[in-house]
């Protein structure tokens, strides 16, 4: 059974995933969709304001302290290998900082950073708009579901 800080990382952990799972199914659900039906240049500024905004501290802490919180739980349960729950902690830890952590800085946040330099009142802008909008939400499932399955795989450890 684990117990004592441990027990606590481990719920903080179960915490912070299932929090940052929540947001990122928000947009997989219905913000990009929402965004999506609107005008190429509506839909591109409203993402670029989106996406300074989530650079504050209030989801920065939570988003890279998960992250932070994850690699302390993966390299504690690798030195470690207690005897319950090891599996289902380092599962837990290479889900959220590979699926969630890893796939934003690889593959949404480049996205991001060409939305911010588009046009958008040229020509190729519909088409570029569309593009994003498929490719950031692409990636963004599997964010979500990453996310989702590290809670769920560090709430098994706990059993």
């Amino acid at each position: 059974m684990i117990d004592g800080p441990y027990l606590v990382l481990t719920v903080l952990g179960v915490l912070g995933c299932g929090m940052v799972a929540g947001v990122f199914c928000g947009f997989s659900t219905f913000v990009m969709r929402g965004l999506a039906e609107l005008p190429p240049a509506q839909g591109v500024a409203a993402m670029n304001s989106i996406n300074a905004a989530a650079v504050r501290p209030a989801f920065m802490l939570l988003f890279v302290g998960s992250a932070g919180l994850c690699a302390v739980l993966g390299v504690v349960t690798f030195v470690l290998l207690p005897d319950d729950g090891a599996v289902e902690l380092l599962l837990g830890s290479a889900l959220y900082l590979f699926g969630s952590f890893g796939v934003t800085v690889v593959a949404n946040v480049p996205r991001n950073d060409a939305l911010l330099r588009m046009d958008p009142g040229s020509p190729e802008s519909a088409a570029q708009w569309r593009s994003y909008v498929r490719g950031w939400t692409r990636w963004n499932h599997v964010r979500t579901i990453a996310s989702a399955a590290a809670a769920l795989s560090y709430t098994l450890a706990l059993t």
